[in-house]
């Protein structure tokens, strides 16, 4: 501030260059949220009316925001319900002529099969990008989320593994010429100050929550350690239990932005639960396909029966680095009173 930096100025180049090296990455691209890392990629790579692009029926609604608002049609594929991220034999079903992209979503932090996933994307002539909002510090096979496809979209949203004091977001990228790209779409579409080379965007971070957000980076991998210790408390002290439980391999697959249990009378058990004090939500209650936008005369325009399924059965219990192993043992046991109860 003392500086006179505002927007783009060093606490951003250096925020990039920092969670480029962190991803594993070639170039990221600082933007003013997550939607709009997803919005300018779509543009970067060329999506136009009328293409289509297929997304996972079950996410959070900007996923499906920012391909409208590239003017694209989203096209929803319905999710592996042991991932509930996308089903790659789904993904597939959905390819038609006029499909141009697919964005793959890892829910919740897990990693969605991206081998399976980059392979129907390349096979398809599909572009692929990769909607991280929740997956800073997932891995798959040593390559972290958002380096499988062409573009890698995070969002530094407050509540996020690595969040900011407001928005902000970022695209990550192995290529060089889509982050020059995007670089001018994010500054709207400026070759120079003065020039014009395309219409582009507002989309810019600043250089207060860069540098908040550069402070925060360097506990990240801490702080993901203990989401995962906590997770593997909640996965042995509600065995056997009657819940749907996360899929886990135990390493880095899963940076548990959130985690999220299935139960059939989930309402039941959340409000169980709030009497106790303990608070809970529901990601997501609605799947996209399903939202009033994408119906098509008040009816869906397609079934996804696993997204639909999962979406009444989750509740995502308290999970954060911060959470003691006291409170924890609290909720679980919690947890475990509502079911002897019902014995």
């Amino acid at each position: 501030m003392q500086e006179g930096n505002f927007i783009l100025g060093p606490e951003v180049a250096s925020l990039e260059e920092e969670f480029t090296a962190y991803c594993g990455a070639t170039a990221g691209v600082g933007v003013a949220s997550g939607t709009d890392a997803l919005l300018l990629s779509l543009k970067a790579l060329g999506i136009e009316p009328g293409d289509e692009v297929i997304t996972a029926a079950l996410s959070a609604p900007p996923t499906a925001v920012a391909i409208s608002l590239a003017g694209a049609q989203p096209v929803f594929a319905d999710i592996d319900p042991v991932s509930r991220c996308l089903s790659p034999h789904a993904l597939r079903e959905k390819v038609s002529g006029r499909t141009r992209c697919a964005v793959v979503v890892h829910l919740y932090g897990r990693m969605a099969d991206m081998p399976e996933i980059a392979g129907i994307a390349e096979e398809c002539g599909l572009a692929l990008i990769e909607d991280c909002a929740q997956a800073h510090g997932a891995s798959l096979l040593g390559r972290a989320a958002g380096t499988w496809g062409q573009a890698g979209c995070y969002s530094f949203y407050p509540t996020k593994n690595l969040g900011a004091y407001g928005d902000g977001g970022m695209v990550v990228t192995g290529d060089d010429d889509l982050a020059s790209h995007l670089r001018s779409l994010r500054d709207y579409g400026r070759t120079d100050r003065d020039r014009l080379g395309e219409i582009g965007f507002n989309s810019r971070l600043d250089e207060l929550q860069a540098a908040f957000l550069r402070i925060k980076l360097v506990r990240l991998e801490a702080w993901n350690r203990r989401r995962r210790e906590l997770a593997r408390r909640y996965l042995e002290g509600l065995a056997g239990l009657p819940l749907g439980l996360p899929d886990w391999d135990g390493e880095r697959n899963h940076c548990f932005h959130l985690f999220v249990v299935e139960y059939e009378e989930r309402d039941d058990l959340r409000i169980h639960l709030a009497k106790r004090g303990i608070q809970t939500a529901v990601h997501y209650p609605v799947p996209l396909h399903l939202q009033e936008p994408y119906l098509a005369g008040g009816l869906p325009s397609c079934s996804c029966p696993a997204a639909e399924r999962t979406a009444r059965r989750v509740l995502s219990l308290p999970l954060y680095p911060h959470l003691s192993d006291e409170e924890q043992d609290r909720i679980i046991e919690a947890i475990i009173s509502f079911f002897r109860a019902l014995a």
